[in-house]
């Protein structure tokens, strides 16, 4: 058996052009995060649409999930990253040409909004086969600790440099340089190379295309693991909607932080966001250490504990840093469970499995989440509404523990 050390990510030109490809869009697309809701309001000073530009970010994965990953598995995963980050560039582009000859609508903004999302999903699937193609299996959690990572910093600092960008340029001038950096993703994503030109699998007949979406499913329902792994997933992402969807009014009810010119809220959010990079960071060291289920049975308690010191406190500095510290318990969970995805499962599976895995997470858990803590909050209180980010990832400890007493109650009889 070889010794011989693994190349350093940095080292692997496929890797590094791919990263900053996610480096480069992942910053277009934070400033878009907060242009695009700001210029539909600007346009149409609805709520209602405000809110439905917001929905499009995770709607996408409810209603094509399952297709864009038996696309990805299906084609040339580099020629569909391709093509859709290309089309996401047009698409966005459209709304300053629209805007330049007077012809812009909500509609227009709107119906941009979803297609973007949507080509970014089809995007997000053939990335869960490309990445392993590139770096291998071995160096998956480095590999994408390292790409999440980045995305984290990206996004705090395109959400922080936004509302400055839009008064220099208005929100139609920062939609351009999103779809500028889509236009260069595409360009760094073909220069990717030393990858399969197609899928494993692909040269003998292949299924229909609705056997072809069944097969995904099978796999993720039959494997023990990855399906506990799943629902875990769900109920975190449960959390992070819940938290996300209600941190306003708990920071204006509970910490005293009223009104949007409170600097404070945005340390907030910030907290949340930043936790994500000390999770990138940990994820490689704790995956050495331990395999990936074992992992959660530290981690997911973790989380609950430091859940439960955001909900109890009213001094904002506290609750500060119990943000930051789950919020790295979260992205652990989170990296871990993609990663463990994608070693177990089979290269010619790899878009239809992860895509519905996050068709069930993000997809489902995210929105539900945001929909029963708003719920909980409107008839009992705010400090109910967060905690049910706090009983889902309980609950997600309790699953993961159970399971894994189970085992070892089978180990110990079969022995």
């Amino acid at each position: 058996m070889s010794t011989t050390p693994p190349r350093p990510l940095r080292r692997i030109t496929g890797f590094r052009n791919f990263w900053l490809s996610r480096a480069v869009s992942g910053l277009g697309s934070a400033i878009t995060t907060v242009a695009l809701p700001v210029l539909v309001f600007q346009e149409s000073r609805s709520p209602v649409l405000v809110s439905l530009v917001a929905a499009a970010g995770t709607l996408p994965y409810l209603a094509f999930g399952l297709i864009a990953g038996a696309v990805a598995d299906r084609t040339d995963r580099r020629t569909l990253m391709i093509v859709t980050d290309c089309l996401s560039a047009l698409s966005l582009a459209s709304i300053p040409a629209a805007w330049a000859l007077d012809l812009l609508t909500v509609t227009h903004i709107v119906v941009v909004a979803f297609l973007s999302s949507s080509l970014s999903l089809f995007f997000d699937a053939g990335v869960y086969g490309l990445v392993p193609d590139i770096v291998g299996k071995d160096q998956l959690a480095q590999a994408n600790s390292s790409i999440y990572g980045a995305e984290t910093v990206v996004r705090i600092a395109g959400n922080a440099v936004a509302g400055a960008l839009i008064g220099l340029m208005n929100p139609v001038g920062t939609l351009t340089l999103d779809a500028l950096s889509f236009a260069c993703s595409a360009l760094f994503i073909r220069a990717v190379t030393n990858v399969a030109s197609q899928p494993a699998g692909s040269g003998g007949k292949r299924p229909g295309f609705r056997e072809s979406m069944a097969e995904g499913l099978r796999f993720l329902a039959g494997h023990p693991t990855l399906r506990t792994m799943t629902v875990v997933g769900t109920l975190q992402s449960f959390s992070g909607g819940a938290i996300v969807g209600q941190l306003v009014v708990f920071a204006d009810r509970v910490l005293g932080i009223h009104g949007s010119d409170d600097g404070r809220i945005g340390l907030l959010y910030m907290a949340w966001s930043a936790g994500g990079i000390g999770g990138s960071l940990l994820l490689p060291r704790l995956r050495r250490r331990f395999d990936a289920f074992p992992l959660l049975l530290g981690v997911l308690p973790i989380g609950a504990l430091l859940g439960l010191v955001v909900v109890l406190t009213t001094d904002w500095r506290v609750s500060l840093v119990a943000l930051a510290v789950w919020g790295t318990a979260y992205l652990v969970v989170l990296v871990n469970t993609m990663t463990y995805s994608q070693e177990v499962t089979p290269s010619e599976l790899q878009g239809r499995v992860n895509t519905t895995r996050r068709m069930l997470s993000s997809g489902l858990g995210v929105p539900l989440g945001a929909l029963v803590a708003g719920s909980i909050t409107v008839s009992v209180g705010i400090r109910a509404g967060m905690a049910t980010a706090v009983v889902s990832i309980a609950l997600a400890a309790v699953v993961v523990w159970v399971v894994q007493l189970r085992r070892l109650l089978t180990l110990a009889t079969e022995a």
